[in-house]
């Protein structure tokens, strides 16, 4: 059952690095669920097809992940080598960043908590085999 101290199994799942391509953008101020619906439209397509749909997608979320899908296109070209022609969206995905905590005064002296969301967004490309 036991492979080895828990330090050695850490070690080598850290020593395997994922070698695509990809970008980040921490801190973006879009929802998860927001960020989503883009992502979901983009995921498994060509990098052509996946630019043209987020360029004519009229969410906020859209110009986010376009400048994400150009920054993982340029990583590639100029970091990994590949072809430009041949990439596609292998995943894309929206993690849950920190919430900021706002006060919207109310009537009769309340006060209503607003909630400012947060989203890491990743975008993953790969080559076309």
């Amino acid at each position: 059952m036991a492979r080895g101290h828990r330090s050695q199994i850490k070690r080598e799942r850290n020593a395997v690095k994922d070698t695509r391509p990809s970008a980040k953008l921490s801190y973006a101020r879009v929802s998860v669920q927001k960020a989503c619906f883009v992502l979901d439209a983009i995921r498994g397509k060509d990098l052509a097809t996946a630019l043209g749909i987020v360029t004519y997608n009229p969410r906020y979320a859209s110009t986010l992940v376009k400048k994400l899908l150009e920054s993982a296109a340029a990583n590639a070209v100029n970091n990994n080598g590949m072809d430009r022609d041949n990439l596609f969206v292998a995943a894309c995905y929206a993690d849950k960043g920190p919430t900021m905590k706002r006060v919207q005064p109310r009537a009769q002296g309340r006060a209503y908590r607003i909630e400012k969301r947060t989203s890491h967004i990743t975008v993953i490309l790969d080559e076309k085999k």
